[in-house]
């Protein structure tokens, strides 16, 4: 089994920052990339924030400058430093990481739960 938890939601008012952590936990034998996804109210899920196992990292255009990716790969866990908040960047959201367990070697896709974000104005 793979778990992805994410902590570090909470509200703030707009100009505000938030740290966002997710932790990869289980029977892994790799990770390669991680990011973050955000869903507000009912639309699906949209891209934040990407980071590969070597450091590369992508982000959508509404979070350059402001967001900030990492990742400790000692800890299988990825942050997401967000600055300078305004009420659109409120939603659930998602870690994700692409794992290979060690019970079969196979690359999988993972979802954590989800950790909600209000910024108010």
């Amino acid at each position: 089994q793979v778990q992805l938890v994410e902590s570090g939601g909470g509200s703030v008012q707009a100009g505000g920052s938030l740290r966002l952590s997710c932790a990869a936990s289980g029977s892994i034998f790799s990770v390669n990339a991680m990011g973050w996804y955000r869903r507000a109210g009912g639309n699906r899920r949209e891209f934040v924030a990407s980071i590969s196992s070597a450091g590369r990292i992508n982000y959508v255009d509404s979070a350059k400058g402001r967001f900030t990716i990492s990742r400790d790969n000692a800890k299988n866990t990825v942050y997401l430093q967000m600055s300078s908040l305004k009420p659109e960047d409120t939603g659930v959201y998602y870690c994700n990481a692409d794992v290979r367990p060690n019970y079969d070697m196979v690359w999988r896709n993972y979802w954590g739960q989800g950790t909600q974000v209000t910024v108010s104005s």
